[in-house]
């Protein structure tokens, strides 16, 4: 039926779903947002984000558990921002431990930033502890015992770990 409509029709019906989506459901998710986050600035940019995703879903009409997919949407982009600046707070503390004096330009900042950004959505795929792992053996140069010990795991779940990160990283550069 909805394909013997004509284009302005569709997209007509498509702005009222989201519409009625945002009118109905953004200030619970604000809410949830601002309770788990406990600032409500980071929680309307987030609440704001997770509609900008909503609204670039091809078929918003076909939502049957709006909640629930909210939920989800808002859930990866929180992670996702801690993952950020928990990058951000480790670069800044690897930038601490350089010589002083030793200062990299705006440029390098950013691209430092840019090249821990892919690396971190090439290693998406892996659990917190899977990530942990491979990056105590890169980082740190800790052997698979250490990291063991440091994570509470065997060196051999370490091995498997780091074995599944180098291939996510050997997968994303071909």
């Amino acid at each position: 039926m909805t394909s013997a409509l004509s284009d302005p029709q569709r997209l007509a019906i498509r702005n009222r779903v989201l519409q009625q989506m945002f009118g109905d459901h953004h200030d619970w998710l604000f809410q949830r947002l601002r309770a788990r986050l406990g600032c409500c600035h980071d929680a309307a940019d987030m609440a704001s984000e997770t509609f900008v995703q909503v609204v670039k879903l091809p078929d918003p009409q076909s939502i049957h558990e709006p909640r629930a997919l909210l939920t989800t949407i808002a859930k990866r982009l929180v992670f996702a921002s801690w993952r950020r600046r928990d990058l951000e707070r480790a670069y800044l503390e690897a930038l601490a431990q350089q010589a002083p004096g030793y200062e990299p330009s705006a440029q390098e900042q950013v691209q430092a930033l840019e090249t821990l950004g892919s690396i971190d959505r090439m290693l998406d795929g892996l659990s917190p502890l899977g990530r942990s792992a491979f990056l105590y053996s890169q980082l740190e140069n800790l052997t698979y015992a250490e990291i063991g010990a440091r994570l509470g795991i065997s060196a051999p779940r370490v091995h498997q770990y780091v074995a599944k990160a180098l291939t996510l990283c050997y997968l994303a550069l071909e």
